[in-house]
């Protein structure tokens, strides 16, 4: 698009993305009164996406509740990944929602304008002639940030800065440097930048600014309380959450990590990358009903969207396979029976499934182990599944893991060894995912056995008055599944009639401190807060002493 373009009406390019005829025919209107005639309508994103392929617009009008295959975020979010729109683009969204979750999604995208539903004629043919001019007027700003050009775009935000013609620009201008600074890594020079704006501006992308800054140079002591403020506040809360997730990351605090990514993700749910970074996290904090949510989440926003794939159905399945296997009730059966549903749905809906054979066969092998069928998953993986490393890593995983389950630990110790060398950890998300593989390398050199067997075998101990042993079976399980409330306070049980028949080693008081530190950080209900109680106070005298210095 060149500058030029946005100075004749008759010659701009719109498309107008909306299932209402009548919000086509009012916007029809106002811009066939300011002079605008070239316009193209797509009832769904699928036409949308058509007309894209075939012009090249000015100006692109979207709405939210564009029906039948993508809801108009996700259109927007493809439009941008194809390179159809940017930032010399005129992006304008559509919504009779405002509620706080679209509001973030949308900011997100960095639209020109929001125009909230009904719309008024008058008010339309206001508005795009005052969007459109601050285009023209910032188009070198734009193009610049467009080519990555990022020491350009402060040159020509500077240049313009100078202008008194430009004073109503100001506060985009300095937006954009901000932004141009921050991507140039010049942490020290955004800092000094925003606080100066903070003392004239309270907009919330200045505070957001001088937060980054100051977080990118390990300065969170001096932003303590700005940062409660922020969290606090509608229009900052969300962007802060994301950026105190990313701070953690940074310094491998990753339980910190994924309590923010967690808030950021409900006030802004439809970002698929966000989500992403949530199952990421989850994995690595063991908190498999975490990841299964997560799971759900990315297949739920992606439907019909460019990120939509059997991959995110397999990554669901797996997922509930891997909580399954932590848990010992009637919700395993039912994950259980739920996940043998999502694999047959998985092979019918998509066309593509066929190409994903192996490891839907070892979702199916896996889901054979679990519901205690193993003949039949060992024959299932002895036809139809090789040791080969594939190209996927999340793949290799899963099949590590049935390797691991049915107790091939040298075909397992292999596969890994292939997903070691697939790690790329050059980005945050990247540094998470070398983090999981490393311990779940770990994890199974040590631990053989799955969280649901362990506690059965624990209960086999136990019956037995193996108590070490049962006490052994449950502190890997705790391990594997710190989330797992019941597993913790079956430790302490143990822990507690030990004690009261004999006393305990250094190592096992050690681990009761553990124990009760653990259960402290975990959400219990009121009768596990009972059963806490209780084996606390009968523990009562080993937790002091395990307090206490040594000498």
């Amino acid at each position: 698009m060149d500058k030029a373009d946005l100075s004749n009406l008759e010659a701009l390019k719109v498309l107008i993305v909306d299932d209402q005829y009548l919000v086509h025919n009012l916007l029809k209107e106002a811009f066939d009164e300011l002079g605008i005639r070239q316009i193209k309508y797509a009832e769904n994103a699928y036409y949308a996406l058509r007309l894209c392929e075939q012009h090249r617009f000015h100006i692109v009008i979207c709405a939210f509740n564009v029906k039948s295959d993508k809801d108009g975020f996700h259109l927007l979010e493809e439009l941008k990944f194809k390179g159809y729109v940017n930032k010399r683009t005129v992006l304008i969204f559509l919504s009779a929602e405002t509620d706080e979750s679209l509001v973030n999604s949308i900011v997100e995208l960095q639209p020109d304008d929001f125009w909230v539903k009904p719309l008024d004629r008058a008010r339309v043919k206001q508005r795009l002639p005052q969007v459109l001019n601050i285009k023209r007027t910032l188009f070198d700003v734009y193009e610049a940030i467009d080519l990555k050009n990022y020491s350009k775009a402060i040159y020509q935000v500077d240049r313009h800065l100078l202008n008194p013609k430009l004073s109503r620009f100001y506060l985009q201008l300095l937006r954009m440097k901000g932004d141009a600074l921050l991507k140039l890594q010049e942490f020290e020079e955004a800092e000094r930048f925003y606080l100066e704006l903070r003392q004239k501006h309270q907009m919330s992308w200045v505070h957001l600014g001088y937060v980054n800054a100051l977080l990118k140079q390990d300065k969170m002591q001096q932003i303590e309380e700005l940062l409660a403020e922020m969290t606090d506040r509608v229009d900052t809360r969300f962007a802060t959450y994301d950026l105190l997730a990313q701070y953690h990351i940074e310094r491998q605090d990753f339980d910190r990590a994924y309590d923010e990514i967690k808030k950021a993700v409900a006030l802004a749910p439809r970002n698929i990358e966000r989500n992403k970074k949530v199952w990421d996290l989850a994995r690595l904090t063991h908190d498999f009903e975490g990841q299964y949510l997560a799971t759900q989440a990315m297949a739920k926003h992606a439907k019909n969207s460019l990120h939509d794939s059997p991959v995110l159905a397999l990554n669901v399945i797996r997922a509930g396979l891997d909580l399954a296997q932590t848990l010992n009730n009637e919700r395993s059966h039912k994950i259980l029976q739920q996940t043998d549903r999502h694999i047959q749905a998985l092979e019918k809906d998509y066309k593509d499934a066929a190409l994903f054979k192996e490891q839907i066969t070892i979702a199916k092998a896996r889901l054979l182990l679990a519901n205690d069928e193993r003949k039949k998953a060992e024959n299932l993986i002895d036809l139809h599944v090789s040791v080969r490393p594939i190209v996927s890593l999340d793949d290799n995983l899963d099949k590590a893991k049935i390797f691991h389950e049915l107790g091939r630990r040298e075909e397992a110790a292999l596969i890994m060894d292939a997903v070691k060398k697939q790690i790329s950890s050059d980005n945050l998300a990247g540094m998470v995912v070398k983090k999981y593989v490393e311990q779940e390398c770990d994890e199974q050199e040590r631990v053989h056995f799955t969280p649901k067997q362990l506690q059965s075998m624990a209960v086999e101990f136990f019956k037995k008055k193996k108590y070490g042993a049962a006490l052994t079976a449950l502190e890997q399980a705790m391990e594997l599944t710190p989330k797992n409330n019941k597993i913790p306070i079956s430790v302490l049980k143990v822990l507690a009639l030990m004690f009261e028949e004999g006393g305990l080693s250094a190592s096992q008081k050690e681990l009761a401190l553990r124990t009760v530190s653990l259960l402290t950080k975990n959400q219990l209900t009121d009768e596990e807060l009972q059963s806490v109680a209780q084996y606390k106070e009968r523990l009562n005298l080993v937790l002091a002493q395990a307090m206490l210095p040594m000498e």
